[in-house]
Parts: structure tokens; sequence; C-alpha cells
């Protein structure tokens, strides 16, 4: 009989084992996105796949666990640069902490492209940075620091794009996606701005972009048998 104030064996053994599974899963998903292979995240903890089942019964239950630290995180962030004095410094903190969470981290940049669609943790959460996003974005425009004609699904691209710059670019040259950011940021300028020839996005564009294959997950799904093709 275990003391008083220590879990049980069995139940400590079931602590190791969820937090082997979420380190695991951490590193297989920041390397491979949320799509990473399921039995090959429990094997590299060490357990059979229906250990993770039972403690994560769907792919968006680990996934979710695995992120949900760095998003608390990323919207105290947010709301930082929101607090700033500079309306322009806030601008550039809010995309410098968007782009900087998702540099080497292929699921929080799948997050941000929104492939979790129905559930009420991820939406939560990304409407919430949304939202705060566009209080940035407009106090930086009323201010007339940054180009009146951009939108929100402006900068939603940006993100996109720094993205695969920071994915092709991870192994040579790390932070090479900070220039990029720093390029498109002079662009935003309210200043000696250009005419923007092609017209932007309205919400329903942005949602089905996306929607498209290979951006939309499916997080409902059950995990994966030992075996299974991921």
């Amino acid at each position: 009989m275990s003391s008083r104030g220590n879990p049980p064996p069995a139940r400590r053994d079931a602590r190791r084992n969820r937090e082997r599974l979420l380190e695991c899963a951490r590193r297989a998903f920041a390397d491979h996105g949320a799509q990473a292979a399921l039995d090959g995240i429990a094997r590299e903890a060490g357990l059979v796949v229906g250990t993770l089942y039972r403690h994560f019964p769907t792919r968006l239950d680990l996934l979710y666990a695995v992120l949900e630290p760095k998003l608390r995180h990323v919207v105290n962030e947010v709301e930082a640069a929101l607090g700033l004095e500079d309306p322009w410094e806030a601008f550039r903190g809010l995309l410098e902490v968007l782009c900087a969470a998702q540099a080497g981290d292929r699921a929080f940049g799948d997050f941000l492209a929104r492939r979790f669609p129905g559930d009420d943790r991820t939406d939560a959460v990304h409407s919430e940075i949304c939202a705060l996003a566009q209080r940035v974005l407009g106090r930086a425009q009323a201010a007339g620091v940054v180009r009146p004609d951009v939108t929100g699904a402006d900068l939603f691209l940006l993100l996109w794009a720094s993205s695969r710059v920071a994915e092709a670019t991870r192994h040579v040259a790390p932070s090479m996606w900070r220039r990029h950011v720093y390029l498109a940021l002079d662009g935003f300028r309210a200043s000696n701005r250009l005419d923007l020839r092609e017209p932007a996005w309205d919400t329903d564009q942005l949602y089905r972009a996306m929607a498209e294959p290979g951006k939309v997950f499916h997080g409902e799904e059950p995990l994966r048998r030992a075996g299974e093709a991921p």
C-alpha cells in the first residue's frame, strides 16, 4: 500500500508514460507537422500505440496537449505587443512573435494555417489570436503607420510565406525568415506605398484557401494502430 500523499506505482507509471509521449510528440510534430506518424511517436517513447491511445483518444487530443503551452505563451506575447506605446512597434512585434513561433515548428505552422476545424479548443485560441492581431493592425492603421489597405488576410499570407522560407532554409540559415519578415514589414508601411494591383481576399476566400486539400486536418480521427500508414 502506498504511503499517504504518494500516488500508487500504476499512477506514477501512467504519468511518466504521458510525459514521455508528450516529449516525443513535441519533437515529431515540430519536425513533421500535424500528420506525424503516431506509431513512431509511441515507439520512440518505448511504448505501444495502445498506451498512446489510452492517454490521447484522438490525434487532435495529443496535438493540442503538445501545442497548448506554446499557444498560451503566444497569446501573452501578442497581448504584450498590443500594450506597446508605439503602434508600429506593436505591429512589428505581432508579426515577429507569430513568425518566430512557427519557425522550426511545423505543427504550430499548421495551427496558424487553421488545419484543425471543428474543435472548440483550437477554434477558441485561434480566434483569440486573430482578434488580438486585428486590434494591433487596426491601431497601427488608425495611427497612420500601416497602409490602410492591409487586411487580416494579408497577415495570414505573410505567415504562410514565412513558414515556407523557414522550412526551406532551416538547415542552412535558420534565422533567414527574419530577413524575409523585415522586407515584408517595409511593404506594410503607410509611407511611399505602391498601388496594389491585386485586391485583398475577403474572409470567404481566406477560409477556402485554408480548406484546400493538404491544409485540412481531421483532428478527430482515432489514433492509428501500430503498423498502419500515417
